[in-house]
């Protein structure tokens, strides 16, 4: 007779052994797939379908899940490549690629690890397109390389299901015997812009200088120019008013003659007089002086008057004025140009040549001995006011 302990105890063996097969059957049935993820499902060793984000079931045992495919944008850095350029250099080149799984189910069935086969076509495709380029155009064409590695490996992943977005080069690292050139290269750039630069500068500052020199001078000029015609309608209108007023006194040949007398001394005391000249009868003169002071109707010649005897030589209309004796003023004028005399002889010792009395005072044609004018200091004219004319 059997033992009714025993079969409850393998009646609860199979039991639990068939809520334990529910269970993993439940459990294999229901899948929750996670958001920008899909699942492959095949279905006894076949392709059944691809599963997006959300709950499924499957079939226990019949239905198998073969990959999940992440769905979103990846970033894979490759590390550096070693590629030769034209001119036969080595450079080493890192990329980083950027890429998308567009259909999952050729992700997975097209090539075992798509992104070994990225990494792979971008070492080749790199290769071939920097091969083309010399070491100057690789460093400068980043975006022409960049565009090239993207084409060639949108084309070959499109029927991988997957699509590359971009492709970036992180770092051109030529060798470093050629990094010292281009330093050497990019200094002597530097300092040869600088000097450029600076002879910029120069030639603007020295334009500007010249301008300013330029505009200055003008000016100075302009002024000088005024300053001038200024000061000869200041001596015009001074020559006038002097001639008026030497019309208006009508001068007697007495006070010509005094006022010629006291000009003669100044001609001599001039420093930059370097030589002046006498009248040609310095007796004559005097004795005119003296014959104007005695008040004699003979003394003609360049100082006659014919103003008639007993008017005043100023004018009715200017105050009287007081004379110095006629003596005195004789005595005077001797004396002074005794003095005068002297001081021209010492001069034309002190030149090295002796003085002359009858080569410098040469007899001059006519009645009277007319004064010259020295070359620096200028005597006022013994002509008549009347025949004189203002310049």
């Amino acid at each position: 007779m059997d033992d009714p302990s025993g079969g409850q105890i393998a009646l609860y063996i199979v039991l639990g052994l068939a809520v334990l097969f529910v269970v993993i059957g439940l459990i294999r049935a229901v899948r929750i797939v996670p958001q920008a993820t899909a699942i492959i499902v095949e279905r006894l060793g076949r392709y059944s379908r691809t599963l997006d984000a959300g709950l499924h079931l499957l079939i226990p045992f019949v239905d198998r899940v073969r990959a999940g495919v992440d769905l979103r944008e990846q970033v894979v850095s490759f590390p550096p490549q070693p590629v030769i350029t034209s001119d036969n250099l080595v450079v080493s080149i890192d990329t980083v690629i950027y890429f998308q799984v567009t259909e999952p189910k050729n992700a997975v069935y097209e090539i075992a690890n798509y992104i070994t086969g990225i990494e792979q076509l971008t070492v080749t495709t790199l290769r071939n397109v920097v091969g083309s380029m010399d070491l100057e155009q690789t460093l400068t064409s980043r975006d022409q390389i960049n565009g090239q590695l993207r084409g060639v490996l949108d084309e070959a992943t499109g029927r991988w299901g997957v699509r590359v977005n971009r492709v970036e080069l992180k770092s051109i690292d030529p060798p470093d015997s050629i990094k010292g050139s281009m330093e050497q290269q990019m200094r002597a750039e530097r300092d040869r812009r600088a000097t450029i630069l600076t002879a910029e500068g120069v030639k603007q500052s020295q334009i500007l200088t010249a301008e300013g020199e330029k505009q200055a001078a003008i000016l100075r000029a302009e002024g000088s120019a005024q300053s001038a015609i200024l000061n000869a309608e200041g001596e015009a209108r001074a020559i006038l008013q002097v001639f008026d007023a030497v019309h208006r006194g009508d001068a007697d040949p007495k006070l010509l003659a005094y006022q010629y007398l006291q000009v003669l001394p100044k001609i001599a005391q001039s420093p930059s007089s370097k030589m002046w000249f006498l009248p040609s009868e310095l007796s004559g003169a005097l004795g005119a002086f003296a014959k104007g002071f005695a008040g004699g109707d003979d003394a003609g010649g360049v100082f006659g008057s014919s103003r008639p005897a007993g008017e005043s030589p100023l004018g009715d209309d200017l105050p009287p004025s007081t004379l110095t004796d006629p003596a005195e003023a004789l005595a005077e004028a001797k004396r002074e140009s005794a003095a005068a005399t002297a001081d021209a002889t010492s001069a034309g010792n002190l030149s090295g040549r002796p003085f002359d009395a009858g080569a410098e005072l040469g007899q001059r044609p006519g009645a009277g001995a007319a004064p010259l004018r020295p070359t620096s200091d200028p005597a006022p004219s013994l002509q008549k006011p009347e025949d004189s004319t203002p310049e």
